[in-house]
């Protein structure tokens, strides 16, 4: 199936066991599920997931007054490089410019190229370091500004 066939939604309490298996199989610091329940219930949190017969990604952020931290993005390893990614994101930055958001930021391990050329490709720009911040990797800190500019949400949209 295509990255076009893939409904991107709401993440829910019934994708959570999903979610924190893949984090376990995947990620080197995985959420457990307490960890997504707490998000989903938290107050000012924005999770989506993509759906294609079952869950394939997601990706979460916390909006704090006009800022989008992003907390999470997976997608899995069979699904990856097809843009289902930046799929996720741009539907992120949209939900978070809904909820007042006009900035977005996120922390990406230094190693991981692919990540960073997709937020690039999402206007973000490198603003600092956190070294260690992964134990066994540094943070690269990414900002993006004015996200809810007409201009630039066109522009997500026209490139996806």
């Amino acid at each position: 199936m295509g990255v076009d066939m893939i409904t991107i939604r709401p993440l829910s309490e019934a994708d959570v066991a999903t979610a924190a298996a893949m984090e376990a199989e995947h990620q080197p610091a995985p959420w457990p599920e307490s960890v997504f329940r707490d998000e989903l219930a938290a107050p000012s949190r924005v999770y989506l997931a993509a759906d294609e017969g079952g869950l394939v990604g997601y990706a979460g952020a916390l909006i704090v007054v006009d800022e989008a931290h992003v907390t999470n993005v997976f997608v899995e390893p069979g699904h990856r490089r097809g843009g289902l990614g930046r799929r996720l994101m741009v539907a992120l930055i949209e939900e978070a410019v809904a909820y007042g958001a006009r900035h977005l930021t996120l922390e990406v391990r230094t190693r991981n190229e692919a990540a960073r050329a997709l937020y690039a490709s999402l206007g973000m720009v490198p603003v600092g370091i956190r070294p260690g911040y992964y134990g066994d990797d540094d943070a690269l800190i990414m900002w993006a500004h004015d996200i809810d500019d007409p201009s630039y949400l066109e522009g997500l949209r026209r490139e996806s």
